[in-house]
C-alpha cells in the first residue's frame, strides 16, 4: 500500500510538470477589420501618464497590418507591427516588436514569423552587451501576438477561448498559454451616456516546472485585464497590462483631441 501510494504521488508530480497538450482554439472571424487610426495613452495605475500612443491599421485583401507606437516622455519607444489574416478565423502571419529606452530594463527587438515558426530575439543584457537568441517553435494556429484586442472583440459571450499561445521573449523565445476568463460587465460612461463592457482576464500559464516554481520566486507575470464594448460593432475600451517581462501594470486608453480655446472674434 505505501509503495502504491509513492507512485500516486509521483505519477501526480509528473502531471502537474509536463504541461497538457490543448488543442488551438482559434477565434472565428465575426467582425472583419478594416481601416483604423486609433489615438491612445499610456498612463500608471494611479493615472499618471507616461506615453501617447497611436494604433494605425491597414487592410489589403484578408490581410491586415496593425500597428501599436507609444512614444514615452524619456524618449523611449514601443512598437509592434503585427500582419494577420482574417479568412473565416484569424491567423497570426508575422509580429515584430521593438522596446529601447530608458523605460524597459533591456532593448529587444523580437521577430515572429508564424508561419514557418522562427523567432529571431535581439537584445541587450545587463552590461549593454548586444546579443541574439534564435529559435524554431512549433507555434499553434491561435498565436495570439498582437491580436489579443481583435480576438477578444470577436469571441462570443458563450464561446470565449480557454486559451490563446504567446510567444514571450524572457529574453530567449517561449511559448505559453493565456489563459482567458470573464470577470463580469461593468459600466462605464462617455459623455452622459452610460454604457457597459465585458471585462476579461488573462493569466499567463508558464507551464512545466518553471510554471510551477514562478509564483514561488516571485516571477510569476501579474494578470492582464482587458474591458470591450459588445454590440453590433464591439470596441476596445481600456486594458491594464504589463509591457514586458517583470514590468508593472499600465493602462492603455482611447482618447479624444482636444483643440485650443479659440479666442472670441473681433467685431
Amino acid at each position: 500500500m505505501r509503495g502504491r501510494k509513492c507512485a500516486a504521488i509521483l505519477l501526480a508530480a509528473v502531471a502537474v510538470l509536463v504541461p497538457a497538450h490543448v488543442r488551438a482554439e482559434q477565434v472565428p472571424v465575426r467582425h472583419a477589420e478594416g481601416l483604423v487610426h486609433g489615438f491612445l495613452v499610456l498612463r500608471t495605475t494611479d493615472g499618471v501618464l507616461l506615453a501617447n500612443g497611436d494604433l494605425i491599421q491597414t487592410t489589403r485583401g484578408d490581410r491586415v497590418t496593425a500597428r501599436l507606437i507609444f512614444r514615452f516622455k524619456d524618449g523611449s519607444i514601443h512598437d509592434e507591427t503585427a500582419v494577420y489574416s482574417q479568412r473565416r478565423v484569424f491567423r497570426l502571419i508575422s509580429d515584430r516588436l521593438v522596446q529601447k529606452g530608458p523605460t524597459f530594463r533591456r532593448a529587444i527587438d523580437m521577430t515572429i514569423d508564424a508561419i514557418k515558426g522562427d523567432v529571431v530575439v535581439h537584445y541587450s543584457d545587463d552590461d549593454g552587451e548586444q546579443k541574439t537568441e534564435s529559435d524554431h517553435l512549433d507555434l499553434p494556429p491561435d498565436l495570439a501576438n498582437g491580436l489579443i484586442l481583435t480576438l477578444l472583440k470577436n469571441v462570443r459571450a458563450g464561446a470565449v477561448p480557454k486559451s490563446l499561445a504567446f510567444v514571450a521573449a524572457t529574453p530567449k523565445p517561449r511559448l505559453v498559454k493565456l489563459e482567458v476568463g470573464v470577470a463580469g460587465r461593468e459600466r462605464f460612461s462617455t459623455g452622459s451616456m452610460t454604457r457597459t463592457a465585458t471585462h476579461y482576464i488573462l493569466k499567463v500559464d508558464i507551464g512545466g516546472l518553471s510554471g510551477v516554481l514562478a509564483p514561488l520566486l516571485g516571477k510569476q507575470p501579474p494578470d492582464s485585464h482587458v474591458w470591450i464594448l459588445g454590440g453590433d460593432a464591439p470596441a476596445f475600451v481600456r486594458s491594464e497590462q504589463p509591457l514586458f517581462l517583470g514590468g508593472p501594470l499600465w493602462r492603455i486608453e482611447l482618447v479624444s483631441p482636444a483643440w485650443p480655446r479659440a479666442q472670441p472674434a473681433k467685431r
